[in-house]
């Protein structure tokens, strides 16, 4: 798969207008949005920048839904390294970024008409402006710059050679990231500009449907939460074979994919709408990204569901939290009402080019039941989840055994009732405004819950406890979250579990750890987060008896000592280059850098491969003498590789 960032599900923009031919459908949309970017005329149109006159295959487009943002512009595959890349139009050169990460090695021009296009993912820099860069990091002795440029400096004509293609930054495979950037510097979307290279002909394809329950009076088949159904397919249609029982507000998700004709890859949907009994209910545009909002993409998609699972359902309703501006104003934001009648529901999702798919199904209104038929299997005794405000607690039945469950609150415990049952166990609601649970007790088994507090959205708010502050600034959170915290001391070993990791962040908050243990005062001992079966280096700093850090992922903390310098492995040096593989064992890689004779060498990093390789300031002087690496991890420990070229 080919991606930016290291991510894929990649999308085709859409547009307002149906039931339009595919010639005129550019044109309705212009008429729609008045903010949009016209398109150019013919003597002023966009050259497509790899390969022009050749059908392009796209691994990624404008707007899909990335993992923590949207993706702002096409990824154009390239199959290898080494394709010209070609200015889209005349302008110039306004600056160059090269670090090891996002767009690796990039590439902006800035138009007459005020927009800017960027160029990502380079292999190099071509022309006067690639050797002005290479003498600039020599000058700085830095591998890595940002530089901006003034109008005069670096023209470009349309179709001129400004790099090659390449696989640098956060890509998984050959290609060049493509974006067209407006004088507000939002991404807006490439398509615009009628590259005859894109081909596609196929509408949007629909996997799933999810149905989640709004607030705890809420139902789906007898149950409360979020519940997944699989859809028919007949030609661009999707239903579901059978009406779904509802009873009160509802949110509808749904994933599906894009697709272009001369690609194996999948896009995501910008344009979705959808009705209930025929009125408009919901519209989502994704017709330009801004960058400072990006993030925010967590309030559009499942963030719960992404995290456990790695699937991007997209919401048709608008969260608290959710600031975005993709929604038209006219469109309810906060789900489906179901009560004394069936809802008819019909989804559109259209892509650019006009193709169109449609999803319908019937909402059948049912009285909230005591019994369902529905449950799952349990496949623990014992079963927590939180949804918005509501806990869910489901236990298995036992025999001969009271149905009722204690749940104990700041030292007082109070029955609760089963909310409904069914397959051999019982589901209790409970709800967060009203009550903060420490523990519950069962028939099973006593589950404690740590939950301390409320953490306002809206609001600046700070936690104090035993062995844990932390500082939550204004809008850290997109909703309420009820923070859990646990401290854990086994043997030589202790962790800090701050609240679930499928909580989202917007900001980061500030947090000062206060361990039991006594830790050595070694530069080798950091703190570290749990990312599935391994760790991940956290940038902090010791305060006395406390140990400070900022992070936007909350979950498990530990401490961990590395003591492992990084490892240097030869791949090929000689008189005209050399190729190193670097890696660390734990904490990461800090920073490199080389010299042969004593004089600083270039040294570009690929941190997918590992991979550093030199480029010389002058092509014609080859490298002779002593080299030497020198490669530095997060705890300070360091390896140094000396090689004398003959």
């Amino acid at each position: 798969m080919r991606s930016c960032w290291n991510l894929k599900l990649s999308n085709v923009y859409l547009i307002v207008v149906f039931n339009v031919a595919v010639q005129g459908a550019i044109a309705q949309y212009r008429l729609l949005e008045k903010d949009s970017v016209p398109l150019a005329k013919k003597a002023d149109a966009y050259l497509f920048p790899i390969q022009p006159g050749t059908t392009a295959v796209l691994s990624g487009t404008m707007g899909e839904l990335r993992n923590n943002h949207f993706h702002a512009g096409l990824d154009i595959d390239t199959y290898d390294i080494g394709e010209n890349v070609y200015s889209a139009q005349d302008g110039y050169v306004s600056r160059v970024l090269a670090n090891p990460f996002g767009y690796g090695n990039a590439l902006y021009v800035t138009h007459p008409d005020g927009n800017t296009t960027l160029y990502g993912h380079l292999e190099k820099f071509e022309g006067a402006v690639g050797e002005h860069i290479r003498k600039l990091r020599y000058q700085r002795k830095t591998n890595d710059i940002d530089v901006f440029f003034s109008p005069g400096q670096f023209p470009v004509k349309k179709g001129e050679v400004i790099a090659i293609s390449g696989n640098t930054g956060g890509s998984g495979g050959p290609h060049l990231h493509f974006e067209v950037r407006n004088k507000n510097n939002e991404a807006i979307n490439p398509l615009l500009y009628s590259f005859a290279e894109v081909k596609d002909d196929i509408a949007p394809l629909v996997s799933r449907i999810a149905i989640k329950t709004m607030d705890i009076n809420s139902r789906v088949n007898d149950q409360f939460g979020r519940l997944e159904f699989s859809v028919v397919r007949n030609g661009d249609s999707y239903t579901f074979p059978q009406p779904i029982l509802a009873n009160g507000r509802l949110g509808i998700e749904i994933l599906a994919d894009d697709k272009l004709a001369t690609a194996r890859f999948k896009y995501g949907i910008n344009y979705i709408e959808m009705l209930v009994d025929n009125e408009v209910v919901f519209t989502q545009t994704i017709d330009k990204i801004d960058f400072e909002e990006t993030r925010r993409i967590l309030t559009l998609m499942d963030f719960k569901t992404l995290e456990m699972k790695g699937t991007r359902f997209n919401k048709l309703y608008v969260d608290d939290g959710n600031s975005l501006k993709y929604y038209h104003p006219s469109a309810k934001r906060k789900g489906i009402e179901v009560k004394d009648k069936e809802r008819d529901v019909l989804i559109r999702l259209k892509d650019f080019n006009g193709n169109q798919s449609t999803v319908s199904f019937k909402l059948k209104p049912t009285a909230i039941a005591p019994n369902t038929p529905f449950l799952a299997d349990a496949t623990r005794p014992v079963d927590v989840d939180v949804q918005e405000n509501t806990m869910r607690v489901t236990i298995k039945k036992c025999v001969k055994a009271d149905s009722l469950i204690t749940v104990w609150s700041k030292g007082k415990g109070e029955p609760f009732s089963p909310s409904y049952s069914g397959n051999n166990q019982n589901v209790y609601l409970l709800n967060l405004k009203t009550i903060l649970p420490d523990s519950i007790k069962s028939c099973q088994e006593t589950v404690k819950l740590n939950i301390k507090d409320r953490i306002p959205s809206e609001t600046n708010y700070k936690y104090y406890g035993d062995w844990v502050e932390i500082n939550f600034p204004n809008q850290a959170l997109y909703d309420t979250a009820y923070l859990a915290l646990t401290h854990e001391v086994a043997g030589n070993k202790e962790s800090f579990r701050i609240g679930n990791h499928t909580i989202p962040m917007h900001k980061s908050m500030q947090v000062a750890l206060k361990p039991s243990l006594t830790y050595p005062a070694s530069k080798d001992l950091g703190v570290y987060r749990k990312e599935g079966k391994g760790y991940s280096f956290v940038s902090s700093e010791w305060q006395g008896n406390k140990v400070k850090f900022s992070t936007r992922e909350m979950g498990e903390y530990v401490f961990l000592r590395d003591t492992i310098p990084p490892g240097i492995a030869r791949i090929s040096i000689t008189e005209t280059s050399a190729r190193l593989k670097i890696k660390d064992n734990l904490s990461g890689i800090a920073y490199y850098e080389a010299n042969i004779n004593g004089q600083w060498l270039l040294m570009i990093y690929d941190y997918k491969t590992g991979i550093v390789k030199s480029e010389r300031l002058d092509e014609k002087k080859l490298l002779k003498g002593d080299f030497e690496l020198k490669v530095v991890d997060n705890a300070g420990n360091e390896s140094i590789f000396k090689y004398k070229i003959p």
